[in-house]
């Protein structure tokens, strides 16, 4: 028997969920990107977070990140030099309980004065309180 699926914690859902090439033919295949993969790729490369704060934030092993955000990064990649269009959405995820507050949502421009959720470098709070499930 596999072992079960653990979903990822996201701290919200991405405002836009298709990007799209303008002049872009309509039989150009697009590429997908899950949820989780958008998670670490904003976790990452725009709050600056480490992968092991990214594991930390996400409620998965940092190995769990790393092939996530290495799949991320090569989608984007993809659609960025093929010119396809790149739909978000999907994947094993669990939106973080405090998804309307969580100051991880847009650290820089919600007045948190530095909190953001998971542990990464200006962090002081976290979406779970320790010891308690996800």
């Amino acid at each position: 028997m596999p072992r079960p699926k653990k979903f990822r914690r996201i701290c919200a859902l991405p405002a836009v969920s298709r990007f799209e090439p303008a002049g872009t033919a309509e039989d150009v295949p697009s590429i997908g990107m899950t949820v989780d993969e958008y998670e670490t790729i904003r976790l990452i490369d725009l709050l600056g977070c480490t992968q092991e704060d990214c594991a930390r934030q996400m409620n998965v092993a940092r190995t769990t990140v790393q092939a996530v955000y290495e799949s991320a990064r090569h989608k984007l990649a993809l659609a960025l030099t093929a010119g396809r269009p790149l739909v978000i959405g999907g994947g094993d995820y669990v939106l973080c309980e405090r998804s309307e507050t969580c100051c991880g949502k847009s650290c820089h421009g919600r007045g948190c004065e530095g909190r953001r959720c998971g542990g990464c470098k200006d962090c002081s709070e976290s979406c779970s309180k320790e010891g308690e499930p996800q």
